[in-house]
């Protein structure tokens, strides 16, 4: 195991389970997978920072027939609904709001999971861009030694996807393919993203009742 790697993940299972996550969701195709996360994550007693790019509002548009407001607020009031007994914290910032946590250091969620992730922001974040807060925030989280995970959903894959994801994961990134398992005999196409979810949710140290563990019946 790579020597960065193995701090992230024992100073991740030293606090047991974080309290503070940052989602980011990029345009690449698995707005179902984004949703559930995130309906999950909103029944925990954390604070979530969501970032959402321009071209996942599109992507949520085509594959989930959801028409994201702009304002700030209503985003936060959309994504709440439903959520009879809120524990969680829901801020959502634009892609150039430098003044959120976020983008510095100094109050950095304890882990960020990007879900999922296009193949131009993980190449972004593989060569230490921030053009924007999604790619600013992997930047900070990287070089504050945080947990960071990234979904990244394309098919086939290329030699260029495949380099920065091998330089990723010798970061001590996370990566995590959105590959559904079939074990637990699914029934249904939520199945297949609750499986997705859960092993996600796992990696985050957060209960989960979406996926039995294995060999427990």
């Amino acid at each position: 195991m790579n020597s960065s790697n193995n701090h992230i993940s024992n100073n991740h299972i030293s606090n047991n389970m974080v309290n503070s996550v940052t989602l980011a969701i990029t345009g690449a195709s698995g707005a179902p997978y984004a949703l559930t996360l995130l309906n999950e994550l909103l029944h925990h007693e954390i604070t979530i920072n969501l970032l959402i790019s321009d071209a996942a509002r599109e992507v949520f548009r085509i594959e989930s027939g959801i028409e994201l407001p702009k304002d700030k607020k209503e985003i936060e009031l959309y994504f709440m609904q439903g959520i009879s007994s809120p524990k969680a914290t829901l801020k959502f910032f634009h892609k150039k709001d430098w003044l959120s946590p976020a983008a510095s250091g100094s109050n950095a969620a304890d882990a960020m999971v990007i879900c999922p992730c296009s193949m131009g922001t993980l190449s972004a974040i593989s060569l230490g861009s921030s053009n924007n807060l999604i790619e600013r925030a992997a930047d900070v989280t990287l070089k504050e030694n945080k947990q960071l995970i990234i979904l990244p959903r394309e098919m086939p894959l290329s030699q260029i996807h495949l380099e920065n994801m091998l330089r990723l994961k010798k970061m001590g990134v996370t990566i995590m393919p959105a590959s559904p398992g079939f074990y637990q005999q699914p029934k249904t196409v939520q199945d297949l993203v609750d499986f997705v979810v859960a092993r996600i949710l796992d990696q985050l140290h957060l209960p989960q009742n979406l996926l039995q563990p294995w060999g427990v019946k």
